[in-house]
């Protein structure tokens, strides 16, 4: 395939209009989202789909008293101005009809347990698990949701910044899986403006090497 376009018109919505998502476009979005690559192929994902607006605001308010109890704790004043900048941006969720919770189960490397058993050093411990194959997995799936989400004409945003609230929105949603926790939300709906844009990607010979 050379039309590359599906993954260019992809863009990070933050409003939409209120009309709903039909359950079967929600199943091929989290269809799609499941056929991402994961390390040995363990598809340690699940998702969690919520339509209750009336819950999704209650989730929006335990992100909104999260931030404000932990700007009530700083003495930093430049801190405290920060983190409450960004309350809006981490409740932009709120006005979506649909919220998609990604939850992510460990992935259990032995590379880290060899290395343990042969006395290797911290540093070297670290080196692997910043690879962090967890994440790098449930990130593949999210990009294909985001992309499924955007080719079926939805707009969408993956959220990590109200992470500080992930244990109370956990709590609130009720839902459990042994092993699995928590790792970013993605609001999904009807873009509310059609001139969608995206920040201004680095250059190319920025970010690559080629090394004949």
């Amino acid at each position: 395939m050379k039309n590359l376009d599906f993954i260019y018109n992809r863009h990070s919505v933050r409003n939409f209009t209120n009309e709903s998502v039909p359950q079967n476009d929600i199943d091929e979005i989290i269809k799609a989202a499941t056929y991402a690559p994961s390390a040995k192929n363990v598809q340690n994902w699940h998702f969690v789909v919520l339509k209750n607006k009336h819950k999704i605001q209650q989730i929006a308010g335990i992100v909104e008293n999260k931030n404000s109890k932990l700007v009530d704790s700083l003495e930093d004043e430049n801190l405290k101005k920060e983190l409450v900048k960004f309350r809006t941006y981490h409740t932009i969720f709120k006005n979506a009809p649909v919220l998609i919770f990604v939850f992510a189960g460990l992935y259990k490397d032995i590379t880290v347990d060899i290395l343990k058993l042969k006395n290797a050093s911290s540093e070297e411990i670290q080196n692997i698990t910043r690879i962090a194959p967890t994440i790098q997995s449930i990130s593949a799936s999210i990009e294909n949701l985001l992309l499924s989400a955007s080719a079926l004409g939805y707009g969408a945003c993956w959220m990590v910044g109200p992470s500080y609230a992930f244990q109370e929105i956990e709590d609130f949603l009720g839902f459990k899986k042994e092993g699995y926790f928590l790792t970013s939300l993605i609001p999904i709906g009807i873009p509310e403006s059609i001139d969608l844009k995206s920040p201004k990607r680095k250059p190319l010979e920025e970010v690559m090497t080629v090394i004949d």
